[in-house]
């Protein structure tokens, strides 16, 4: 009998969600590449896609492949660190001085726009 791996499905960032072309909900495990599953209700589609984590866990194993870590359990400082180039730097800080605000709130104002979300910066 093969050994279970002890980390569950829910320790993973699970999205779900209703698609009208496949009519039916789809769950998905963003860190697990290729892992979904589908149900006729969203409830469903996240247990189906629990027994899929697992299993996908399970051959990763089996196989002697490593386990992705959850991103559940890792840290988020809100920092992040780009590398641009000097042309793209040189225009985000003229338009974030003609906005009267900091190169940094300009970035995360294009940032989350780009997003999809509302950020008050400019709004």
């Amino acid at each position: 009998m093969r050994k279970k791996v002890e980390t569950p499905g829910s320790a993973y960032v699970r999205k779900v969600f209703f698609s009208p072309e496949d009519k039916c909900w789809v769950a998905l495990a963003p860190e697990i590449m290729g892992c979904a599953a589908h149900g006729d209700t969203d409830a469903e589609a996240l247990k189906e896609l629990d027994a899929a984590i697992q299993l996908h866990l399970d051959v990763r194993h089996s196989a002697g492949l490593s386990i992705p870590k959850p991103a559940s359990g890792q840290e988020n400082d809100g920092r992040v660190l780009l590398r641009l180039p000097k042309t793209l730097q040189k225009s985000l800080r003229e338009a974030a001085l003609v906005e009267g605000i900091s190169v940094n709130q300009y970035a995360l104002y294009l940032i989350s726009m780009a997003h999809g979300q509302r950020h008050p910066v400019l709004a």
